[in-house]
This record gives structure tokens, sequence and C-alpha cells, in this order.
């Protein structure tokens, strides 16, 4: 009878490759989890400076809270977007941008809306009326002599707000003259306001008209005395009399109605 050789088995190399392959991805995966854990536990991880720059009437309190974000929180806890749109909901902002700096530090510029008149508080302190409505406490350091200061406004009005719009609109060369802005609604202009100038003209407008009759009011200022303008459905002017000028106040105001 005839032999019958029987084959040698070779080592299942491919089986020991397998498992070495899945140690070796083990210890990578630990290894990477022990790192994520020592780093988020670290301080380069987390927030170590915030600059704001830009703000004026927004305190870096009101912001931070506003923002829900502090020194020592988590740097990738809160993304650029997110904060930028947590801080546009305090009144006073307009447009804010959030730089990230890796490690630790959050830039953020912000852009407040314009300051376009003020207006003494019920308990005398005075406010900043921005262009959006909004009115804000005034810091000594953030007072443009240069706006008007509002009298006589109801605070319920809705052409105060339209006011503040319209003005916010304006450049501010075309306002700067103007000290005084007070209602004078009649049946026909229910938003009728009147106007006195620093140059000590007395103007009767209307809020809707302000923004196309303003360029008018600045042509009579430069080139004539003062007197009375009119800028309603057609446009006036009247210088007052030698002997008629209108009294002025202490902030170079008028009180002729």
């Amino acid at each position: 009878m005839s032999k019958t050789s029987i084959p040698v088995l070779k080592p299942n190399k491919f089986r020991k490759m397998k498992t070495s392959r899945k140690i070796m991805f083990i210890l990578l995966l630990f290894c990477l989890v022990l790192l994520a854990v020592l780093f988020f536990r670290s301080p380069i991880s987390k927030i170590s400076e915030i600059q704001f720059q830009g703000n004026v009437f927004a305190t870096k309190e009101q912001l931070l809270q506003a923002g829900e974000f502090n020194v020592g929180d988590q740097f990738f806890g809160v993304s650029a977007a997110t904060l930028e749109a947590r801080l546009l909901d305090v009144k006073s902002v307009q447009n804010v941008t959030v730089d990230k700096q890796f490690p630790g530090v959050i830039q953020i510029q912000v852009q407040e809306h314009t300051t376009v008149a003020y207006e003494l508080g019920q308990e005398g302190s005075l406010m900043a009326i921005l262009s959006n409505g909004v009115m804000v406490p005034v810091k000594t350091s953030g007072i443009a002599i240069e706006k008007p200061i509002l009298t006589q406004w109801n605070p319920t009005d809705p052409y105060k707000l339209e006011l503040s719009q319209v003005l916010g609109a304006i450049p501010n060369q075309l306002t700067s003259d103007i000290s005084e802005i007070m209602p004078s609604p009649t049946v026909s202009f229910p938003d009728r306001i009147k106007l006195y100038t620093r140059s000590k003209f007395e103007v009767i407008t209307a809020v809707s008209l302000l923004k196309d009759k303003v360029e008018y009011l600045n042509q009579v200022i430069e080139t004539e005395e003062p007197g009375l303008i009119t800028m309603l459905e057609a446009d006036s002017y009247v210088p007052f009399l030698s002997g008629d000028s209108v009294p002025e106040n202490g902030d170079g105001t008028t009180n002729n109605e």
C-alpha cells in the first residue's frame, strides 16, 4: 500500500494579524480619549481672556450676561456664530463680530446703534436715544454735543420712534445745528414737529418730511438771517423782525411757540 502524505498546516497568520490590529486600535482609541480628557481639564482649553471693543452704552457685564460665557469657560464650548446671535439681543447693539483665537482669547467687536438725540429721563437723568428708538443711560464720556434734545414727548408716541429712525438716516452734518425737537401735531399733520436751531432759527416740519426737507433747512441757515422756516407741503422762510427775535434758553434753544 502506498502511504498518503498529510500536508502540514500553516499557522493562521491572518487571524493573528487581525487580532493585533484590534489591540492596536483599542490602545490608540484609549490614548485619544485620555488625551482629550487631559486637554479639556487643562487651562489651555479654557477661555483665558475676553476683549470687547466698540461698546459705549452696553457694559462688559451686560455683554457677558447676554452671551452666557465668561473667563474660565470651555473655549470650544460655544461657537462664534452662537455668541454673535446672543449678543445681538442687547438692545443697543446693531452688529457684532466674534473672533476666537486659540488658545483662550476671544475678541469681540461691537457696533452699537448711533445716538440721534437726548432726552431727560423721569428721574432727571440724561438718556441717549438711539437710531432704533431705544433709550439708554448716558455716560459722561458718551455725550455727543451736536445732537438735539427731545422735549415734551410722550414715551408711547409712535412718532418718537419714527423720528429716531429718520434722524439715524440723515448725515450728522445736516442735523448738527438742531438743538431741540418737540411734537406739535395738527389734524392735517399728526406727525408735525417744531425744531429750534443753535443758529436761532425756528422750524416747523413733520417727521415724515424731515429727511427730504433737511437740505433746504441747511441752505436757509447758511444764507439767511434767523427766522421762521416752514417745511410742510411747501417750503417758506420768514425772517424775524429786528425786535421780534425769539428769546433763548440757556442752552441756545427758544421758547417761542
